[in-house]
């Protein structure tokens, strides 16, 4: 299996375009709120293309060098996970000539992009289904979804089901993927938008497509047209059958973000927490797990900052356990100034950026961190170690180890200060070898095959 070389190396910006920022006001919608509005379901802030194309040296600035941006096709919602048009981008966002502009200025910088892809359903105005609403049984679409009966009713009581939807939600017709014809059509937008430079696939709900041979055959179509495109599966649970040559190169690690959540919050201890994400470590081929999608939020979840209460140690110390541990780190946009937000919408908030600049020390450690990342090879694509977990200190600590480099990660989860002394025979550190703290002041000695220290509580270091 060929895992895509620059995923390992990535470090993911994930952008909710109509949130992140405005650069065209000529393609608002007439009733678009106020960026500083409080977000909806169904309003537009008038976040677009170009918008993020103006805001690349804030990218550049930050380090990361890959970006998943959430739907751009022609949708009449804000999140567009309802398409119409698969083939077009939505005009409150711009135009295929500046999704281009924005694909070249991105490749320029070494910077990849990836779409987002759904395809387990689209929305009411796809050109199929609104065919079938039109002509009802005498549709030549009528087998590119799952009718149940006819006459069908797209907008009637959510009691009367006359066809398959995703969640039962009306505008959100199930496509019909065992059909010739429909899947076809899938494929061929899938090699479309490889084409035109975007680097990969997430793809949406694809455990709902219960079928192998389809993305067996979605992943022969995106890898001849670019053998070094990204699949990653938006798939909520650990999963082996989802990953390798028949279907994606990685999945998004919700599991191991719930893990790291619970330890926080005392659900789980840290002992449980070690053997957890070590267990979910040894399901995947080595190579999957380096190109694995480790997130802290998204546009599915509560905000970090809002679940972590705000608290800028533990913030800190999630994001410093989110780059060491294998897999390529993902920033929700925002999540690095401690954006807050609850369930959706609340979580699609605007990017303040007025006053963005008030957690720029949360903004600070995430740059040091992406920096220690980018130099590291063994935070990169190390063995994963682990050294001890302490539930009575509520200490953690594992190693990522690549040819003649370690890094010693040390996490403390608890509330107290905790003096300790951790032994480092397993990374081959000998007596008298002197130790640095990459993240901060601290030298330490090695004697009698240990380093000993003060770890503060909620925090962590990066020991070489």
């Amino acid at each position: 299996m060929t895992i895509p070389e620059w995923v390992q190396d990535a470090i993911f910006y994930q952008i909710f375009p109509d949130r992140f920022s405005n650069g065209d006001h000529r393609n608002d919608p007439a009733n678009v709120l106020a960026w500083e509005a409080s977000p909806t379901n169904s309003g537009f802030h008038g976040g677009d293309l170009q918008g993020i194309i103006q805001k690349f040296d804030y990218f550049l600035d930050l380090g990361i060098n890959a970006i998943y941006l959430n739907p751009i096709f022609l949708s009449p919602s804000n999140h567009r996970y309802n398409t119409t048009d698969y083939y077009q981008i939505d005009p409150k966002l711009g135009t295929m000539k500046e999704f281009q502009v924005l694909v070249e200025l991105a490749h320029k910088n070494n910077i990849h992009i990836i779409l987002d892809g759904v395809f387990n359903h689209c929305g009411r105005g796809f050109f199929a289904f609104n065919d079938i609403l039109e002509n009802q049984q005498h549709s030549p679409y009528k087998n590119w979804f799952h009718i149940l009966h006819f006459p069908i009713d797209a907008y009637s009581s959510k009691d009367r089901h006359d066809y398959l939807s995703w969640w039962n939600i009306k505008n959100l017709p199930k496509l019909n993927i065992a059909n010739p014809q429909t899947r076809r059509y899938i494929l061929e937008v899938a090699r479309f938008w490889i084409q035109r430079g975007a680097d990969g696939w997430r793809l949406d709900v694809p455990i709902e497509i219960d079928d192998d041979q389809f993305w067996n055959e979605f992943r022969a179509v995106v890898k001849s047209t670019n053998s070094e495109a990204y699949l990653l599966g938006e798939i909520w649970e650990a999963n082996p059958r989802w990953i390798g040559d028949h279907h994606f190169d990685g999945l998004m690690n919700y599991p191991v973000r719930e893990a790291l959540l619970h330890c926080f919050s005392g659900k789980m201890k840290v002992s449980t927490f070690s053997e957890k994400i070590e267990k979910i470590l040894n399901l995947y081929p080595p190579e999957n797990m380096l190109v694995m999608y480790s997130l802290l939020g998204s546009h599915d979840t509560e905000r970090i900052a809002t679940l972590l209460s705000g608290d800028q140690r533990k913030l800190e110390l999630a994001f410093l356990f989110e780059f060491a541990y294998p897999g390529t780190p993902a920033i929700y946009y925002g999540d690095e100034i401690g954006m807050s937000g609850g369930k959706d919408p609340d979580n699609r908030r605007t990017f303040p950026w007025e006053d963005y600049q008030t957690n720029i020390g949360l903004r600070s450690w995430v740059q040091a961190l992406i920096k220690t990342r980018k130099s590291s090879k063994a935070l990169r694509r190390g063995k994963y170690q682990h050294i001890f977990a302490d539930d009575g200190m509520s200490c953690f600590a594992f190693a990522r180890i690549y040819e003649d480099e370690q890094i010693l990660v040390l996490m403390n989860l608890g509330q107290t200060v905790w003096h300790l002394e951790i032994p480092v025979g397993l990374l081959g550190w000998n007596d008298g070898k002197v130790i640095n703290n990459i993240l901060g002041d601290g030298e330490y000695i090695v004697s009698g095959g240990l380093i000993k220290l003060a770890l503060p509580a909620f925090k962590g270091m990066y020991l070489t």
